[in-house]
């Protein structure tokens, strides 16, 4: 019983100085696509719902400006490799008014895969975005790609990469 109260007050005391230990963290699943993450806060909500037909899910932190995620599958063409796909994205990054590049790092978790950083400007403001380009299988890749103001998406950082660690393919 001792025991029993000693852990309650533990718990109770490590809530109130350690708040974030408390908060609620809910996973994305969904029959139409094969894959799956956790949600490491309540304020991240879906904006688009995977169907049969559009198999993209996306999320917004607050909202589109504090944090914004899409999520896409790509296929890789025979004797392909990721480092293609991320050419192929930055170059369409290329056109953002403000774009500079950033530096590219090796990324683990559940699937490996490269993080790419860079910066732009839109409406005057300046943005950021990370993308996570993560392999799943011989011939998927899977982009994580997070947007938004550049100090806040910095602030987040810690959330975007607890997203694209956890996140994983399901078992067929």
């Amino acid at each position: 019983m001792i025991k029993h109260r000693f852990l309650v007050i533990f718990a109770l005391i490590g809530g109130f100085a350690f708040p974030g230990t408390l908060a609620a963290q809910s996973s994305f699943s969904n029959s139409e696509v094969e894959y799956g993450f956790e949600l490491p806060d309540d304020l991240w909500k879906m904006t688009v719902k995977p169907s049969a037909t559009t198999p993209n899910v996306e999320y917004v932190y607050g909202d589109r400006t504090q944090g914004h995620l899409e999520v896409r599958k790509v296929n890789l063409p025979d004797k392909g490799v990721v480092s293609d796909i991320i050419k192929d994205e930055e170059q369409k990054l290329q056109f953002l008014p403000g774009y500079v590049a950033g530096k590219e790092e090796p990324f683990g978790g559940f699937l490996r895969g490269t993080a790419f950083n860079f910066e732009f400007v839109r409406a005057g403001r300046p943005m950021s975005g990370r993308f996570y380009f993560l392999k799943g299988g011989d011939k998927a890749v899977y982009i994580l790609r997070f947007t938004g103001f550049r100090d806040k998406l910095r602030s987040i950082r810690n959330q975007t990469d607890q997203i694209a660690r956890t996140f994983n393919v399901k078992k067929a």
